[in-house]
């Protein structure tokens, strides 16, 4: 396949895919349910957290962890007790817990107190091209607090190797537009250009079949791999490859 032949083949899929009945079984159903910017965020991010596994699960636990915070994350975030956290102790998806949960709600009040919220955390801290460095200095400042060292697994470091695969879907929901109805076009400081696609099995896999992707591991020299030949197809947007990628992969076995 020539680059204009891949190019168009993509682009094809990109329209299949990045449509509304994406959301009938993808996680970005649940940051959907709700209108007021914070609480998108909160729930998307948490939603992104836990977003490995099995997708059904995935929406199912998500659904219930919204729950846990009476369908007003914000709310919750802002004016939690103690008390409040210990209802959380119930929480598990995985090998995130209640105790991973409560440390999430405390940091998270953190950011919006202390530090303009998330979107400033990550709009302060990105670089020219890439928002792979500001990831990693969001990881210091979300744990900046006491916190049990284990809960430092569920937020990824691409300075540490990882591909941070649910931190960069999190930003696509986040920065790329809602033409579509999909994505949510709510961060205007930050370019969908620097923006990284959610590297994971199913798109890695894809990737190495149409020779975008070398490299084997799905880690963050990978990731570098993905984004300088998915900015070749489309500078100003290449993470809407992500559709593509992920749609031929999960949907049509690719």
């Amino acid at each position: 396949m020539t680059k204009a032949e891949l190019k168009d083949f993509l682009d094809t899929k990109v329209l299949d895919y990045n449509h509304p009945r994406f959301l009938e079984d993808d996680p970005i159903q649940i940051p959907h349910l709700f209108t007021q910017k914070e609480d998108i965020e909160i729930s998307g991010f948490l939603t992104a957290t836990i977003a490995w596994g099995n997708r059904k699960s995935i929406i199912n636990n998500a659904t219930k962890l919204m729950g846990f915070m009476g369908n007003a994350p914000y709310d919750f975030v802002m004016a939690h007790t103690e008390d409040d956290l210990d209802k959380l102790s119930p929480f598990v998806h995985r090998t995130f817990n209640g105790i991973d949960l409560g440390y999430f709600v405390t940091s998270l009040q953190n950011i919006y107190k202390n530090h303009g919220g998330l979107e400033t955390v990550f709009t302060e801290h990105q670089t020219k091209d890439s928002m792979q460095p500001a990831i990693s200095r969001f990881k210091e400042r979300f744990f900046e607090l006491p916190h049990q060292s284990r809960t430092q697994k569920h937020v990824s470091d691409p300075n540490k190797g990882s591909a941070a695969k649910r931190i960069n879907m999190f930003l696509r929901w986040m920065v790329r537009d809602n033409s579509t109805g999909v994505d949510f076009g709510l961060w205007k400081g930050i370019s969908p250009a620097k923006l990284s696609c959610p590297l994971d099995v199913h798109s890695g896999n894809v990737a190495r079949k149409l020779k975008l992707l070398k490299r084997k591991q799905n880690d963050a020299k990978a990731l570098q791999e993905l984004d300088k030949n998915l900015r070749k197809l489309d500078p100003t947007d290449p993470v809407k490859y992500d559709f593509a990628l992920f749609g031929l992969g999960v949907f049509e076995r690719f």
